[in-house]
């Protein structure tokens, strides 16, 4: 079971002129994945929802039953042996495939080495953090992002998470959930803020450049994206739900934000339960 947060349209070239026509705001549709269905939520906003955990948890990858989910729906064995719940997909830098001790190299060449875009978002305040290029605008969806800019384009995965460290010495990576969800959040100048990093951190892209090879590390001069989410009530405070503890979760559905339901008795991250079994009851 997960959410998938969509919109219109889905950037993949990263040119000026490919995303000059993303300048007005982008509205989030949601749709709640359970096994091979698909039911659009937004429009039940006001309504009310209820989610039941049944007990039990598969694997997504291999189907097994499992009493604990790893790394958002895998059993132990598949977590240990999956290239893509392997570190270095959380660290990037960290890649090994050079070094022949890639758990898949068939995976990782079609997964690592593929452009991946260094980005600002906007979700909790400034961050930086990295993505595909195909996951454009899907992964600030994923983060509750109201503003984002493409900054870097690298050649692949490993050099992305060179340049997100690089950025970090002077730019937050975390998102902030509870004031995400929040929504207390004001617009930045994205432009100026990419404007101010790129100076900062000119030496140390001029390095990197050196390191990976001319051409592989590429700024682009690209529009801020804006984006709106189905929310009718922001929580104040915010309490998190966990079918672990809680297996049976109710109430009126007040939006949805990242991979979050907010409810107006409490929030949900459900891609942190994918693989559970819930049955779902959605309206009057």
């Amino acid at each position: 079971m997960a959410i998938e947060p969509s919109g219109e349209p889905v950037v993949i070239d990263t040119s000026p002129d490919a995303v000059a026509g993303l300048r007005e705001r982008v509205t989030a549709n949601y749709v709640l994945r359970l096994g091979d269905e698909r039911q659009p939520l937004n429009a039940y906003l006001g309504q009310p929802i209820r989610l039941t955990f049944s007990g039990q948890i598969h694997c997504t990858h291999c189907g097994r039953k499992t009493k604990k989910s790893f790394a958002q729906g895998h059993c132990y064995p598949c977590f240990r042996k999956l290239p893509q719940c392997d570190g270095c997909i959380m660290k990037p830098e960290t890649c090994h495939f050079a070094e022949g001790t890639c758990r898949d190299p068939e995976w990782g060449e079609q997964f690592c080495f593929q452009p991946h875009i260094v980005y600002l978002a906007n979700s909790s305040g400034l961050k930086v953090g990295i993505t595909r290029a195909t996951q454009m605008p899907t992964r600030w969806f994923d983060q509750g992002a109201i503003q984002a800019l493409p900054i870097v384009e690298v050649s692949n995965r490993l050099q992305s998470g060179l340049v997100e460290v690089l950025f970090k010495q002077a730019v937050n990576d975390r998102t902030n959930w509870r004031a995400m969800l929040k929504g207390d959040v004001a617009e930045l100048d994205l432009e100026a803020e990419r404007d101010q990093l790129l100076a900062q951190m000119e030496d140390g892209l001029a390095a990197l450049q050196a390191h990976c090879g001319e051409g592989a590390i590429r700024v682009l001069r690209t529009t801020p994206l804006a984006f709106d989410f189905p929310v009718r009530t922001a929580p104040t405070k915010v309490t998190s739900f966990n079918f672990d503890k809680t297996p049976v979760v109710e109430g009126v559905l007040e939006g949805l934000k990242g991979q979050y339901l907010i409810l107006d008795t409490g929030v949900i991250n459900l891609r942190k339960f994918t693989g559970y079994e819930v049955e779902v009851t959605l309206g009057e």
